[in-house]
């Protein structure tokens, strides 16, 4: 009805300014409103009269029946409606992660039961900013940037014991969903996980030790029998392949649990990396490669020297031990406006990039039977994974089957340091290291390959 007397007016005041228009330009104002005036009149009794005549044409029964029925679909409508909104929520509701639905604004709308226990909603909250019971300065940050494609993990801040994974979903007309999921288990597990595998390396140290040490006395045994000797260098070979093993499982496990901002120092990258080839060069054994260093002497980078140089020398070993003899090994340091890249790159066999996806995982190897044979432990890119992360950089692969590899480890700005001294300025300036971003996020996201 409102709708109908709103358009009309709309009408009415449209049709008023253009007969002022052309009364102006006639100059006989008065005469053309009387004249519009009366040509709207009998407009609208002409609309009177067409009525007039379908009404007596229908009978007012059928009329009656049509206004009944439009209703009753009405009703019908409405209460199927009804019917989705109560089963949606009862579905939500025996969720057990929980659900917020919140405004264009950034009020709560709705929530889940399971939302009500793990944030401490209550009825009073509808209406108020998801951010007042949510606090977490990375929280505000993640809801507010827009930038939802990974989940964010944080503490509660309800439960000191219980951690939470908060996924946002954009739907409707800038209305948001907040998944909340409760990961607890998943970090106890993890935990768990890598007690178990410090504890089992460290526990394997000391019988490898003896092991090895007896089997050195038998080795440097004169009258060993020949066939003893064959037995005992292959048993020896295996125990320093395990030792192997053993160690860099105690790397990874100090990696994932060692606070990552200890040992923090200014590291001369052309010093560490000078050592590094010449240990390279050690390694190759006469194979004839040619590795070539490309470093400035003013390269400083601010970490931990003894994980860089895993990190640096794993990825240099491996091109020496997968490159052909005679072969060119280029391995470089350069700084960038974005920060700096450290970059090894072979001319070996090359990886097919189908393997790319799943070459950071522990033990995962591409060519099974020439891995082992070259005694490698499956573990030197998991390493290097990780001392990555810790240094808030990434490592990139680019490679292809017979052209080669390309490993290229990128370290962000605020890692490098102009020279030693500018480093003890920032300490005792009381220099800080930048905000954590959100578990998951792109910035947090390394792509890493593996040669097997």
């Amino acid at each position: 009805m409102h709708r109908g007397l709103t358009a009309e007016i709309r009408r009415l005041g449209l049709y008023g300014a253009i007969c002022i228009i052309f009364g102006l330009i006639n100059g006989h104002l008065a005469w053309t409103l009387v004249v519009g005036a009366l040509l709207y009149t009998a407009k609208n009794l002409w609309q009177l009269s067409r009525l007039d005549t379908w009404l007596l044409r229908s009978s007012r029964r059928n009329i009656f029946d049509n206004i009944y029925r439009l209703q009753r679909r009405h009703r019908k409508e409405r209460r199927r409606q009804q019917q989705v909104i109560t089963r949606m929520q009862e579905t939500t509701a025996a969720f057990t992660d929980g659900v917020v639905v919140v405004d264009i604004k950034g009020n709560i709308d709705w929530w889940n039961t399971a939302a009500e226990s793990l944030l401490g909603l209550q009825n009073i909250d509808q209406g108020h900013a998801l951010v007042n019971f949510i606090r977490h300065p990375r929280f505000v940050h993640y809801f507010e940037s827009g930038e939802y494609a990974d989940p964010l993990i944080l503490p509660s801040s309800h439960h000191d014991s219980k951690k939470l994974q908060y996924q946002i979903n954009r739907f409707g007309q800038g209305e948001r969903l907040i998944v909340v999921r409760d990961v607890t288990r998943l970090f106890k597990l993890e935990d768990m996980r890598k007690d178990f595998v410090a504890n089992a390396s460290h526990e394997m140290r000391t019988p490898l030790t003896v092991i090895r040490g007896y089997l050195e006395t038998l080795a440097d045994t004169s009258h060993l029998p020949p066939v003893w000797q064959k037995a005992v260098t292959q048993m020896q070979q295996q125990g320093e392949r395990m030792t192997a093993l053993v160690n860099d499982l105690i790397t990874l496990s100090k990696l994932e649990t060692d606070d990552p901002v200890r040992d923090q120092a200014c590291i001369p990258i052309a010093a560490l990396l000078r050592m590094i080839k010449n240990d390279a060069e050690a390694f190759s054994a006469g194979k004839g490669h040619s590795i070539n260093l490309h470093c400035s002497e003013s390269s400083f980078l601010r970490g931990s020297e003894k994980e860089l140089r895993s990190a640096f020398s794993n990825l240099v070993f491996n091109a020496v031990k997968y490159s052909p003899a005679n072969t060119e090994i280029e391995i470089s340091f350069k700084l960038n406006e974005n920060g700096a890249k450290f970059t090894v790159q072979d001319q070996g066999s090359g990886i097919d990039p189908i393997h790319i996806p799943r070459l950071t995982e522990r033990f995962y190897r591409v060519d099974k039977s020439r891995s082992i044979a070259s005694g490698g432990t499956g573990l030197g890119l998991a390493i290097v994974k990780h001392v990555m992360l810790r240094h808030d950089g990434e490592l990139l692969i680019k490679s292809q089957l017979g052209e080669g590899s390309t490993f290229t480890c990128h370290f962000p700005k605020h890692r490098l340091v102009n020279s030693p001294e500018d480093e003890d300025d920032n300490d005792v300036k009381g220099h800080s290291n930048p905000a954590p971003i959100p578990v998951g996020s792109s910035q947090n996201r390394v792509d890493v390959a593996k040669r097997a």
